[in-house]
């Protein structure tokens, strides 16, 4: 009878706490059910609200239809049920204080906020700070529920030393349960070392961007495809004038930067952006904050496929124009040179010529004057012979168009005029040289001999340098047939 009272009682009594144990844990994990369903309305009020942010597009809130109500409705029932622990009733209470201060921010922030990632990178930190206090609470909730089973499984454990198979039962659950464990705890150590490796070549990663960014080499923007511009270094903002107030109050626009003659190659290079993601580099101008203009050479790419941003690389092309400039102006300075240098060469030769020309101008002078004389003579017979005057006077005519073609041949090689072409007939421009330098080749027992072919077009050339050239080579062949000395000096 005691055996069967002291089994009754201990039977009541492995009941009785059996229930109290179950009770407990069903608690805790009630508990924790509503900690993961507050988490999950969390993450997707979140998700509505930062996609909202981001686009401003009224769909991400229709998307997910996650109210405020729903939130505050489950932290009241978390505080309800946490009642009974000091510490986590504490909590909760923190939790619900912070929801809805949180909801009431980010109703402003959709009241406010455009477009903006400063705005959904507040309410981001706002949303980890809610899930910083669920994960505390699941974590001493979890706690307590470890302890709870691990009572419920001592309290196991000891009612089995009335049944032996019981007590192998359970040893052999514990130690299966204490492997899962490990290998629990083994995989969330292995998770958390991997996070953190990926935070950090993140950070690392991020911290090369920005070096680039504020190495100022060249300059580089932020923008919006449609032509805002979020963010710009110092180089871009020495390049168009302007400082960073103008930056941060959204003054920088593309549209406001490009002159209206380019902006027609800017649509092609959004509709470049959005077809490929990338621009080609090409050159372009800026108009600068004080109305100037500077040479860009401009290139970028999208952030990626389906957003609306993307970075920009600008480099200032005004030290390679001016190079270029100057350039021009050096080679124009040249071809000065050169043209000075050919006058020069030519009233040389002509120098060296003085004695030919001055017989070549005497001859038709010379003419002109004894047909005067014997005009006169005419004139004064009895009666006078009109008929030969008129004959005499046509000679002087003739001879006097002579002497000016002459002296305007002389006058074109010497005058210090730009290249002009024109038609000119390639064989009667060097028979006018070789009447100029006959006398010359006289002179130097030198006799010229012409061969001409017939029948030659008209060529474009400019009749000073054609002249000059062929002056040059029948000088030179006087000179060097005259050093030859006696003999046969034809050329």
């Amino acid at each position: 009878m005691t055996l069967f009272a002291a089994t009754s009682f201990l039977g009541l009594q492995y009941w009785q706490e059996r229930q109290a144990a179950h009770h407990f844990i069903e608690h805790s994990r009630q508990v924790l059910e509503t900690l993961d369903r507050l988490r999950a309305i969390v993450a997707e009020l979140e998700t509505e609200r930062r996609g909202y942010l981001m686009t401003l597009d009224p769909a991400y809130l229709k998307a997910y239809g996650v109210s405020d109500e729903s939130v505050r409705r489950e932290a009241q029932a978390l505080q309800m049920l946490v009642a009974d622990d000091p510490l986590q009733g504490l909590r909760a209470g923190h939790l619900a204080l912070t929801v809805t201060a949180t909801l009431r921010e980010i109703d402003e922030l959709l009241k406010t906020a455009g477009t903006s990632g400063l705005a959904a990178l507040a309410m981001i930190r706002s949303m980890d700070e809610i899930r910083s206090q669920i994960d505390q609470m699941v974590d001493h909730e979890r706690f307590r529920l470890a302890g709870r089973e691990a009572r419920a499984e001592a309290f196991e454990q000891r009612w089995t030393w009335l049944i032996a198979g019981a007590v192998v039962l359970v040893v052999a659950l514990a130690a299966a349960a204490l492997a899962l464990a490990r290998l629990e705890a083994k995989r969330r150590r292995e998770a958390t070392e991997e996070n953190i490796q990926l935070q950090s070549d993140l950070a690392a990663r991020d911290i090369k961007i920005r070096r680039l960014f504020d190495a100022n080499i060249i300059g580089i923007i932020i923008w919006e495809v449609e032509g805002r511009i979020l963010e710009a270094n110092d180089a871009f903002l020495r390049i168009v004038g302007y400082d960073r107030e103008d930056l941060n109050a959204g003054r920088l626009h593309r549209t406001d930067l490009t002159p209206p003659e380019w902006r027609a190659r800017d649509v092609q290079t959004v509709a470049e952006l959005k077809r490929v993601g990338t621009a080609q580099p090409f050159e372009k101008e800026y108009v600068r904050k004080d109305g100037s203009r500077v040479p860009v050479l401009i290139g970028g790419t999208m952030f990626g496929a389906g957003t609306e941003n993307g970075v920009g690389f600008v480099l200032d092309l005004t030290p390679l124009k001016r190079a270029e400039a100057e350039g021009r102006e050096h080679e124009r300075r040249y071809r000065e040179a050169l043209m000075e240098l050919a006058h020069a060469n030519r009233v040389t030769t002509m120098g060296q010529l003085t004695a030919s020309i001055g017989h070549e101008v005497n001859q038709p002078i010379a003419a002109i004057v004894a047909n005067a004389e014997a005009g006169v003579n005419w004139l004064e017979a009895q009666p006078p012979n009109l008929e030969r005057v008129r004959q005499t006077l046509d000679w002087i005519t003739k001879d006097g168009m002579r002497a000016g073609d002459i002296i305007g041949r002389i006058r074109a090689l010497i005058r210090n005029a730009p290249p002009q072409k024109e038609t000119l007939e390639i064989n009667q421009a060097v028979l006018e040289v070789i009447a100029l330098t006959r006398s010359e080749a006289f002179k130097n027992g030198v006799s010229v001999r012409t061969q001409f072919a017939e029948g030659l077009p008209p060529v474009q050339a400019d009749r000073v340098q054609l002249q000059q050239v062929v002056l040059n080579l029948i000088v030179n062949a006087i000179e060097a047939m005259a050093a030859v000395g006696e003999g046969d000096g034809s050329w």
